[in-house]
């Protein structure tokens, strides 16, 4: 008994000592638009935030992440610009694959919290805005992505594919789709 408990012991340390901690803060823009919507354009959003990463092992780490995001969407019809405006704190849930040295493939899930739900109508110079009934306040999202670090910078590159609708309506089945890139200084703990 007392060989197997030092065995675990051992095991135990060993992983601890290979695994490593750090934060990355990130800034970067989305590229966002929502499925569904016919004459809807990509709308430019800001997104930030962190990723708490575990290094398992050589190949492969876990992260959690907490991002502000902007996304939404926009239409233009008969000279009326109208924007749909739909920020998130997302919570991504990775696995980061390491396939070369500093290059990541990344695949998880994504719950979202939605925070802001307005619509901005401008024609002539003139605009009005108000807010969306029927928001849905929960988003779930997977996300696929690649990244690659050097000298502790990251480039991270992600496509949000959405799975939940965005608003309670009988018939529309509008979800999110987003493209994500990202800048971010790596800190180890």
């Amino acid at each position: 008994m007392k060989k197997i408990m030092i065995l675990a012991v051992m095991m135990v340390a060993s992983l601890t000592a290979s695994a490593q901690w750090s934060v990355t803060p990130k800034v970067g823009i989305n590229l966002a638009n929502i499925t569904d919507a016919e004459d809807a354009s990509m709308k430019f959003g800001l997104v930030a935030g962190a990723d708490l990463a575990y290094r398992i092992s050589n190949p492969f780490a876990i992260s959690v992440g907490a991002f502000y995001s902007m996304q939404g969407a926009k239409e233009k019809e008969d000279g009326v610009t109208v924007k749909l405006n739909a920020d998130y704190i997302n919570i991504p849930i990775l696995a980061n694959f390491y396939v070369a040295p500093g290059f990541a493939l990344k695949a998880g899930i994504q719950p979202g919290l939605n925070v802001v739900h307005k619509a901005k109508a401008e024609y002539n110079g003139n605009s009005a805005e108000t807010d969306i009934e029927h928001f849905n306040s929960i988003d779930l999202s997977i996300p696929l992505g690649i990244s690659y670090e050097f000298s502790d910078f990251v480039i991270d590159a992600r496509y949000n594919l959405g799975l939940t609708k965005i608003v309670d309506i009988s018939g529309v089945n509008s979800k999110n789709s987003v493209f994500q890139f990202t800048v971010g200084y790596k800190i180890p703990l």
